[in-house]
């Protein structure tokens, strides 16, 4: 996989694309080859809109600790809340992503919804997900759209 890599700040949200005002902000390196979204987004497949979609729904995927869990469990970084969770406790702050998953999946419906996770939640590559899926080549993309235009909504970014 080809690496491109670029400078982000971070946000509680994960990686903020653009330049940031003022003070010298906490900011990382990321590969922008590494997501599949990503990928698509640099390629201009995808607008901020859907790619913030889909972001925000693996944020909310990980704080919810949905994945398989294939050795011990090593505890995330404790960060004060901020936002929607502050004042919850992190196992407040789990439950309220859960239900935020939830909620986002059953936005986007059944038929889109396996899409979404393989993509954007397992990382797998479009074609591989399509394969999964038994779908036609290159049919993804759209309904990989349309998934995450549903997942915006639910998230209310415009």
């Amino acid at each position: 996989m080809h690496r491109q890599l670029a400078e982000r700040e971070l946000t509680q949200y994960g990686p903020k694309r653009g330049k940031s005002v003022g003070a010298k902000r906490r900011s990382a390196t990321v590969n922008l080859g590494e997501s599949p979204l990503t990928w698509l987004h640099s390629r201009g497949h995808l607008d901020d809109r859907l790619l913030d979609a889909g972001e925000r729904l693996r944020a909310d995927y990980e704080r919810a600790q949905l994945g398989a869990s294939i050795t011990m469990s090593w505890d995330p970084v404790r960060i004060k809340g901020r936002g929607n969770d502050a004042g919850l406790s992190p196992g407040e702050r789990q439950i309220a992503a859960k239900a935020r998953f939830d909620g986002a999946i059953a936005e986007a419906g059944s038929g889109l919804s396996d899409i979404l996770w393989r993509v954007v939640c397992a990382g797998e590559g479009l074609p591989d997900a399509e394969k999964a899926l038994a779908w036609p080549s290159r049919s993804g993309k759209l309904v990989l759209k349309l998934a995450l235009d549903r997942v915006a909504n639910f998230y209310r970014i415009s």
